[in-house]
This record gives structure tokens, C-alpha cells and sequence, in this order.
């Protein structure tokens, strides 16, 4: 009976190196709060630094849910020359660019397509577009979707959003108040 059991173990192990046998991972990830996550890929590592600098990691790593676009350290490396530096320098200013990147609740992919915008807690809306390219959230497209965190979800995106000037936001909601 050992020899059996040890062999349907290698089987199994064997199946779930080739793809074949789902594995738990996104259950192992759904365990983990949404800071925890992105900085185990990797690929995360600008973005948990500026988190870092504004304050924000304990707050994502709450009790949630939030949505959250994350940018790639690829992302951050497209915004121009000396842009990143005086954000790191400025927390007033990072805040606002990293909080533009969550929204509350959980949204997860097919909830996203189906929004035309979607408040975030910065507080201005992020537009959602589809088209022939793919899933954008304003210029940024969505490159990797649903990754689970156990206070939310995580959408990879290729570049950094920008939050709306404030002159540009009481510009518009000024022109609605006429």
C-alpha cells in the first residue's frame, strides 16, 4: 500500500509541474494581503518603495477590499526624468498619484469592462476603456488581471496614472454648476 500511495504523490507532483493538476497557488496568494503580494512578484519594487514613502502600506494592508492598478517597475521607469524623484520627495503629491491607483471595493476584471469609469479613493474617476488593444484604465493598459489578494484584487498595468489637476477638476465641475 506505501508503494502505491508514494507513487500517485509522484504522479500528482509530476502533473502539476507540466500544468496538467490546478494548484493551489492562487489560493496561497488569496491568503496574502495585497502589499504582500506584489512584493513576493517581483515586479513590484518602485511601487512598494513609493507606498512606503507615502504611508500607505499599512492602509492596503487592511482590512479592504480594495482594487488596486498596479504599476509595473517598467511603468514607472516611462514616467519622464526627475518625475519619480520629486514625487518620493513629495508625499502630499504621492499620495494622490498612488490613491488614484485603488479603488474601493472589489472589482474584478469583468467588473471592470463593464464600468465606464470607476471612482478611486483619491477621489476623481478613472475612465475605463475596451477596444481593439485590450483593457485601458485611462492611457495605462491593463496587462495582467484578478490576482487575488486576500483584501482585494491586483490588475497589472503598463504605465502610471496620473490624477486630473485640481484646477482641471474645478474647471469641469464648475462648468456643471452653470
Amino acid at each position: 500500500m506505501r508503494r502505491f500511495t508514494v507513487g500517485v504523490v509522484a504522479v500528482a507532483v509530476l502533473l502539476g509541474e507540466f500544468g496538467l493538476v490546478q494548484t493551489n497557488r492562487a489560493d496561497e496568494s488569496a491568503k496574502k494581503d495585497i502589499v504582500d503580494v506584489a512584493v513576493e512578484a517581483g515586479s513590484f519594487k518602485t511601487l512598494a518603495k513609493a507606498l512606503e514613502a507615502a504611508g500607505l502600506v499599512e492602509t492596503l494592508k487592511g482590512k479592504g477590499p480594495f482594487t488596486v492598478f498596479a504599476p509595473t517597475d517598467e511603468a514607472f521607469a516611462k514616467l519622464p526624468k526627475g518625475t519619480l524623484e520629486a514625487l518620493l520627495k513629495d508625499k502630499a503629491k504621492l499620495t494622490a498619484v498612488l490613491t488614484y491607483h485603488v479603488v474601493a471595493g472589489e472589482y474584478p476584471a469583468n467588473k471592470v469592462v463593464a464600468s465606464k469609469s470607476l471612482k478611486t479613493v483619491q477621489g476623481a474617476p478613472i475612465k475605463i476603456s475596451v477596444g481593439d488593444d485590450g483593457v485601458r484604465v485611462n492611457q495605462a493598459k491593463v496587462l495582467k488581471t484578478d490576482i487575488r489578494a486576500s483584501n482585494g484584487i491586483i490588475h497589472v498595468i503598463d504605465a502610471v496614472i496620473l490624477p486630473p489637476e485640481k484646477s482641471e477638476s474645478h474647471a469641469s465641475s464648475c462648468g456643471n454648476m452653470n
